[in-house]
């Protein structure tokens, strides 16, 4: 996903909570987190806060309504730097004008604010505002696609995360280490921590997992240490700091496979035939409504069945007592003779850590579009709910298409698409056949997909 700074509204300091008269009662919303942060800093009563003019129920690009940034001296293994909170991932106002209204035991909107902490550089005297920017960029992505964010997920960013020459270029979430999650009168709220990472450690997050990487930066001072302070200058990648680290990684690979269950991503898939020319499925608004929320929920409660990831998981649920109201377009399941999967570079560079790190496990995949409602989902044979067989190894629901990969064949496809671990060294447009399976894959410019927008990555925790 490609930074959007700028939002374009005006932004400003707001007078501190404390600070405002008397007969502003703070919001409940805003007053639970502000208390929270106060338990912390209990000496900055008054912390800087960004601020869009506009908001976002008013009508301005903005959604965040605040974010506060509060000095922390660090510890003896911890530098000092910036921490910065936001304000209107949850609910914050209780009166339904961005968030449905919920009650103290649901989570508060989206059920989370964002927290980064920011390295202070010598002779700072005040807080950079970019990472507000940054928080803002994620926080119209979020409300834009209704994607939450979980701790253990990773944000692919393509860019440095200030705009300069760093090699920070990612994102890992994480639990914030001083901000544990608080009940409030309008619901539960997370702090999910942003943490800047070079390209090698979101690489080595993706083919394992988040927080087994994150536990690696923990123990590199320099890397993040044990509160996990983002430094723009790092210019060493925490396996050139410790290269050994990087047998820690491939151990739990080995053993426990990826937890990345799937990314939003360019592609599409075409249906191939004998005599009937390629197309891509057309379907209803509402059905394409039906299928992005079947997908949606699918991907979250991948995220809270952590246990689940250890056997075979379910691609769909079998026990979904909605199906009584889906359109017979979903209920019905078309088997196809071939197919052709088209992919941009980056997500057909995922497509062996889906064989290595889930295929091989006995898991699923999912490549989900991000301009449309299409999604493919790779099925590692066994895996339950699936609406595939060895008989009929390619099935589709609408724009849902299935893929069953053997064992035998993730392994061939391993080594046939090898190359796609160095992107860097590729040549496009480029094509893989296997006409004995009836699968063709097509690796294509970004410029093929119409409509490109923001690619992020959805992993289970």
């Amino acid at each position: 996903m490609k930074p959007l700074l700028g939002g374009g509204a005006l932004r400003g300091v707001l007078p501190p909570i404390s600070q405002r008269p008397a007969s502003q009662t703070p919001p409940p919303g805003i007053d639970a987190i502000y208390q929270a942060c106060k338990k912390v800093y209990p000496e900055q009563a008054n912390p800087l806060q960004v601020t869009a003019v506009v908001k976002y129920w008013l009508g301005g690009p903005d959604p965040l309504d605040y974010v506060s940034m509060y000095y922390n001296q660090g510890t003896k293994d911890v530098p000092q730097h910036w921490h910065y909170v936001t304000f209107g991932f949850s609910d914050l106002h209780g009166d339904g004008r961005v968030h449905p209204i919920s009650t103290p035991n649901m989570p508060s909107g989206f059920g989370f604010e964002l927290t980064m902490r920011l390295k202070r550089e010598e002779g700072e005297t005040g807080p950079p505002t970019w990472p507000a920017e940054l928080l803002q960029s994620l926080a119209r992505y979020v409300f834009q696609s209704e994607n939450s964010l979980f701790s253990g997920d990773h944000v692919s960013w393509h860019a440095p995360l200030d705009n300069s020459e760093s090699r920070i270029t990612h994102m890992l979430m994480t639990d914030d280490s001083q901000l544990p999650m608080i009940s409030t009168p309008l619901g539960t709220v997370s702090f999910i921590q942003v943490v800047g990472v070079c390209s090698e450690e979101l690489r080595a997050a993706q083919q394992w997992n988040g927080p087994g990487v994150i536990d690696i930066l923990k123990s590199v001072p320099v890397a993040g240490g044990p509160w996990l302070v983002t430094d723009m200058r790092r210019g060493e990648t925490v396996f050139e700091i410790k290269p050994e680290l990087l047998e820690d990684v491939d151990n739990g690979i080995k053993t426990s496979g990826s937890n990345l269950s799937g990314v939003s991503a360019r592609c599409v898939w075409l249906e191939m035939e004998e005599d009937d020319p390629e197309s891509p499925p057309k379907l209803s608004e509402e059905v394409s409504k039906q299928i992005k929320v079947a997908l949606l929920q699918g991907l979250e409660k991948s995220k809270q069945q952590i246990a689940e990831d250890q056997r075979p998981a379910s691609s769909s649920e079998g026990d979904d007592n909605t199906s009584s109201v889906v359109p017979h377009e979903l209920l019905c399941t078309r088997t196809l003779a071939g197919i052709h999967l088209k992919f941009n570079l980056e997500a057909a560079s995922l497509f062996p850590l889906s064989c290595r790190g889930r295929i091989l496990h006995g898991r699923h995949f999912t490549f989900k579009s991000v301009h449309g409602d299409t999604a493919i989902t790779l099925v590692a044979t066994g895996v339950a709910g699936s609406f595939v067989s060895e008989e009929k190894p390619f099935a589709a629901k609408g724009p849902w298409l299935q893929v069953l990969v053997p064992d035998h064949f993730a392994s061939r496809l391993l080594e046939d698409l090898d190359e796609l671990t160095n992107p860097d060294n590729i040549v496009l447009p480029k094509t893989y056949h296997w006409p004995d399976r009836r699968i063709q894959i097509s690796v294509l410019e970004d410029n093929h997909f119409l409509d490109p927008v923001t690619y992020n990555e959805i992993s289970t925790s």
